[in-house]
Protein backbone atom coordinates (compact mmCIF):
# COMPACT_ATOMS: atom_id res chain seq x y z
CA UNK A 1 0.00 0.00 0.00
CA UNK A 2 1.27 3.41 -0.71
CA UNK A 3 0.83 6.02 1.17
CA UNK A 4 1.77 10.21 0.58
CA UNK A 5 2.10 13.10 3.55
CA UNK A 6 1.87 16.58 2.23
CA UNK A 7 2.55 19.08 5.02
CA UNK A 8 4.24 22.08 5.53
CA UNK A 9 5.41 21.59 8.55
CA UNK A 10 8.01 18.92 8.38
CA UNK A 11 7.63 17.47 12.12
CA UNK A 12 4.00 17.52 11.01
CA UNK A 13 4.84 14.98 8.27
CA UNK A 14 7.12 12.81 10.59
CA UNK A 15 4.48 12.70 13.70
CA UNK A 16 2.23 10.92 10.80
CA UNK A 17 4.54 9.16 9.23
CA UNK A 18 5.48 7.40 13.15
CA UNK A 19 2.07 7.48 13.63
CA UNK A 20 0.71 5.26 10.26
CA UNK A 21 3.83 2.91 10.64
CA UNK A 22 2.29 2.00 14.03
CA UNK A 23 -0.45 0.80 12.11
CA UNK A 24 0.25 -0.20 8.79
CA UNK A 25 4.16 -1.17 9.36
CA UNK A 26 3.85 -2.85 5.20
CA UNK A 27 3.03 0.71 3.77
CA UNK A 28 5.20 2.50 1.28
CA UNK A 29 5.19 6.73 2.95
CA UNK A 30 6.37 9.81 0.73
CA UNK A 31 6.53 12.46 2.45
CA UNK A 32 5.91 16.10 0.63
CA UNK A 33 6.59 19.99 1.74
CA UNK A 34 3.90 21.34 -0.97
CA UNK A 35 0.67 20.64 -2.96
CA UNK A 36 3.29 21.48 -5.96
CA UNK A 37 5.94 18.54 -5.09
CA UNK A 38 3.89 16.80 -4.36
CA UNK A 39 1.57 17.04 -8.06
CA UNK A 40 5.51 17.30 -9.77
CA UNK A 41 6.57 13.79 -8.15
CA UNK A 42 3.78 11.99 -10.20
CA UNK A 43 2.85 10.39 -6.86
CA UNK A 44 -0.61 8.34 -7.13
CA UNK A 45 -1.09 6.95 -3.48
CA UNK A 46 -3.48 4.42 -2.42
CA UNK A 47 -4.18 7.16 0.90
CA UNK A 48 -3.09 10.53 0.85
CA UNK A 49 -2.99 12.71 4.10
CA UNK A 50 -2.70 16.42 2.94
CA UNK A 51 -2.47 19.85 4.54
CA UNK A 52 -5.09 22.66 3.41
CA UNK A 53 -3.35 25.50 4.71
CA UNK A 54 0.51 25.46 2.88
CA UNK A 55 2.53 28.29 1.09
CA UNK A 56 2.00 28.92 -3.23
CA UNK A 57 -0.66 26.00 -4.04
CA UNK A 58 -3.09 24.87 -0.91
CA UNK A 59 -4.24 21.98 -0.16
CA UNK A 60 -7.43 22.20 -1.98
CA UNK A 61 -6.17 22.82 -5.25
CA UNK A 62 -3.83 20.11 -5.07
CA UNK A 63 -6.58 18.07 -4.12
CA UNK A 64 -8.64 19.13 -7.34
CA UNK A 65 -5.86 18.45 -9.72
CA UNK A 66 -4.80 14.83 -8.00
CA UNK A 67 -8.50 14.19 -7.75
CA UNK A 68 -8.77 14.69 -11.40
CA UNK A 69 -6.05 11.76 -12.24
CA UNK A 70 -6.89 9.27 -9.56
CA UNK A 71 -10.54 8.58 -8.54
CA UNK A 72 -9.84 5.54 -5.72
CA UNK A 73 -7.39 8.07 -3.57
CA UNK A 74 -8.49 7.98 -0.09
CA UNK A 75 -8.19 11.57 0.61
CA UNK A 76 -7.72 12.81 4.73
CA UNK A 77 -7.50 16.06 4.89
CA UNK A 78 -5.31 17.02 7.92
CA UNK A 79 -5.84 20.45 9.29
CA UNK A 80 -5.17 22.69 12.26
CA UNK A 81 -9.00 24.81 11.23
CA UNK A 82 -12.84 23.35 10.45
CA UNK A 83 -13.76 26.18 7.89
CA UNK A 84 -12.84 24.06 4.63
CA UNK A 85 -14.81 21.09 5.73
CA UNK A 86 -17.59 21.74 3.32
CA UNK A 87 -15.56 22.23 0.53
CA UNK A 88 -13.87 18.52 1.49
CA UNK A 89 -16.82 17.43 -0.28
CA UNK A 90 -16.19 18.32 -3.54
CA UNK A 91 -13.10 16.77 -3.86
CA UNK A 92 -14.52 13.42 -2.11
CA UNK A 93 -12.68 13.48 0.87
CA UNK A 94 -12.88 10.23 2.98
CA UNK A 95 -12.25 12.28 6.21
CA UNK A 96 -11.43 15.67 7.38
CA UNK A 97 -9.17 15.64 10.83
CA UNK A 98 -8.47 18.47 12.78
CA UNK A 99 -5.27 19.21 14.69
CA UNK A 100 -5.01 17.96 17.21
CA UNK A 101 -6.42 14.29 17.30
CA UNK A 102 -5.98 11.31 19.09
CA UNK A 103 -4.36 8.62 18.76
CA UNK A 104 -7.38 7.03 18.84
CA UNK A 105 -9.53 8.68 16.28
CA UNK A 106 -6.12 8.49 14.11
CA UNK A 107 -6.39 4.73 14.49
CA UNK A 108 -9.88 4.42 13.80
CA UNK A 109 -9.83 7.06 10.55
CA UNK A 110 -7.07 4.73 9.31
CA UNK A 111 -8.89 1.45 9.49
CA UNK A 112 -11.57 2.65 7.60
CA UNK A 113 -9.62 4.16 4.77
CA UNK A 114 -7.84 1.02 4.60
CA UNK A 115 -11.15 -1.27 4.56
CA UNK A 116 -12.55 0.85 1.51
CA UNK A 117 -9.34 0.24 -0.01
CA UNK A 118 -10.23 -3.42 0.22
CA UNK A 119 -13.41 -2.95 -0.61
CA UNK A 120 -12.92 -1.37 -3.68
CA UNK A 121 -9.95 -4.12 -4.80
CA UNK A 122 -12.07 -7.04 -4.17
CA UNK A 123 -15.18 -5.12 -6.02
CA UNK A 124 -12.54 -4.71 -8.95
CA UNK A 125 -10.47 -8.43 -8.69
CA UNK A 126 -14.43 -9.71 -9.41
CA UNK A 127 -14.66 -8.56 -12.32
CA UNK A 128 -11.80 -8.88 -13.91
CA UNK A 129 -11.03 -11.83 -16.39
CA UNK A 130 -9.48 -13.13 -19.43
CA UNK A 131 -9.92 -14.18 -22.66
CA UNK A 132 -8.79 -17.80 -24.02
CA UNK A 133 -8.91 -19.71 -26.73
CA UNK A 134 -9.97 -23.18 -26.47
CA UNK A 135 -11.03 -25.87 -28.99
CA UNK A 136 -11.42 -23.14 -31.76
CA UNK A 137 -13.52 -20.77 -29.25
CA UNK A 138 -12.48 -17.75 -27.61
CA UNK A 139 -13.75 -17.59 -23.68
CA UNK A 140 -13.93 -15.36 -21.00
CA UNK A 141 -12.59 -16.67 -17.55
CA UNK A 142 -13.31 -14.56 -15.23
CA UNK A 143 -9.81 -15.08 -12.33
CA UNK A 144 -12.31 -15.38 -9.53
CA UNK A 145 -13.42 -18.91 -10.82
CA UNK A 146 -10.43 -20.24 -10.94
CA UNK A 147 -9.86 -22.56 -8.26
CA UNK A 148 -6.19 -23.60 -9.42
CA UNK A 149 -4.28 -24.35 -13.00
CA UNK A 150 -1.65 -26.59 -14.19
CA UNK A 151 0.74 -27.25 -16.93
CA UNK A 152 0.46 -30.26 -19.35
CA UNK A 153 2.27 -30.89 -22.21
CA UNK A 154 2.58 -27.53 -23.34
CA UNK A 155 -1.14 -26.75 -22.35
CA UNK A 156 -2.07 -24.79 -19.38
CA UNK A 157 -5.65 -25.94 -17.93
CA UNK A 158 -7.34 -24.14 -16.18
CA UNK A 159 -9.78 -26.07 -12.84
CA UNK A 160 -12.90 -23.75 -11.97
CA UNK A 161 -15.76 -24.92 -9.62
CA UNK A 162 -17.56 -26.03 -12.78
CA UNK A 163 -15.38 -27.21 -15.71
CA UNK A 164 -11.66 -27.41 -17.31
CA UNK A 165 -10.27 -24.95 -19.60
CA UNK A 166 -7.78 -25.81 -21.66
CA UNK A 167 -5.81 -23.77 -23.90
CA UNK A 168 -1.68 -23.02 -25.00
CA UNK A 169 -0.04 -20.69 -23.29
CA UNK A 170 2.44 -19.77 -20.19
CA UNK A 171 1.32 -20.45 -16.90
CA UNK A 172 3.83 -17.60 -15.62
CA UNK A 173 1.35 -15.11 -17.48
CA UNK A 174 -1.41 -16.17 -16.19
CA UNK A 175 0.16 -15.65 -12.66
CA UNK A 176 1.13 -12.30 -13.77
CA UNK A 177 -2.17 -11.54 -14.75
CA UNK A 178 -3.71 -12.93 -11.81
CA UNK A 179 -2.51 -11.11 -8.78
CA UNK A 180 -1.84 -11.62 -4.81
CA UNK A 181 -4.71 -13.75 -4.89
CA UNK A 182 -3.05 -16.43 -6.38
CA UNK A 183 0.27 -18.34 -5.91
CA UNK A 184 2.89 -20.05 -7.57
CA UNK A 185 3.62 -23.20 -5.52
CA UNK A 186 5.12 -25.38 -8.01
CA UNK A 187 6.48 -24.45 -11.80
CA UNK A 188 3.95 -26.63 -12.98
CA UNK A 189 0.90 -25.15 -10.85
CA UNK A 190 -0.68 -21.72 -9.70
CA UNK A 191 -3.27 -22.18 -6.68
CA UNK A 192 -6.15 -19.57 -5.68
CA UNK A 193 -5.93 -18.47 -2.22
CA UNK A 194 -9.74 -18.57 -1.72
CA UNK A 195 -10.19 -22.55 -2.91
CA UNK A 196 -7.44 -23.72 -0.62
CA UNK A 197 -8.74 -26.77 2.10
CA UNK A 198 -5.84 -27.83 3.30
CA UNK A 199 -1.93 -28.21 2.72
CA UNK A 200 1.37 -29.45 4.05
CA UNK A 201 5.06 -29.21 2.67
CA UNK A 202 4.26 -31.80 -0.47
CA UNK A 203 0.89 -30.94 -1.82
CA UNK A 204 -2.31 -27.85 -1.59
CA UNK A 205 -5.48 -29.81 -1.24
CA UNK A 206 -7.91 -27.62 -3.38
CA UNK A 207 -11.81 -27.70 -3.63
CA UNK A 208 -11.60 -30.00 -6.52
CA UNK A 209 -7.89 -31.16 -6.93
CA UNK A 210 -4.46 -31.21 -5.72
CA UNK A 211 -1.68 -29.30 -6.38
CA UNK A 212 2.04 -29.80 -6.15
CA UNK A 213 4.11 -27.29 -3.92
CA UNK A 214 7.92 -27.18 -4.30
CA UNK A 215 10.15 -27.17 -1.04
CA UNK A 216 11.59 -23.88 -1.66
CA UNK A 217 8.02 -22.43 -1.94
CA UNK A 218 6.72 -23.69 0.63
CA UNK A 219 7.70 -21.14 3.74
CA UNK A 220 6.77 -17.95 1.04
CA UNK A 221 3.39 -20.12 0.53
CA UNK A 222 2.63 -19.87 4.23
CA UNK A 223 3.78 -16.30 4.50
CA UNK A 224 1.56 -15.03 1.31
CA UNK A 225 -1.38 -17.79 2.37
CA UNK A 226 -1.29 -15.57 6.00
CA UNK A 227 -1.79 -12.60 4.10
CA UNK A 228 -4.38 -13.19 2.18
CA UNK A 229 -6.39 -14.39 5.39
CA UNK A 230 -5.24 -11.06 7.28
CA UNK A 231 -6.98 -8.96 3.90
CA UNK A 232 -9.84 -11.02 3.61
CA UNK A 233 -10.76 -11.23 7.40
CA UNK A 234 -10.42 -14.96 7.52
CA UNK A 235 -9.22 -16.83 10.00
CA UNK A 236 -6.60 -19.77 9.37
CA UNK A 237 -7.19 -23.85 9.91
Amino acid sequence: MQIAVCDDEKSIGLILEEKIKKLLPDAVIEKYLSGDELIASGCEPDILFLDIQMPGMDGMETARILRQKNERMVLIFVTAVEEYVFQAFDVAAFHYLVKPFSDEKFEEVVKCAVRSIEKYSENQSDEKYMMVQSGGSHMKVFLKDIVYAEVYNRKVIIHTRDTNIEYYGKLQELSEIAGADFFRTHRAYLVHFKYVQKYDANCVTMENGTALIAKQNYSEFVKQYLKYNQRKGKEIG
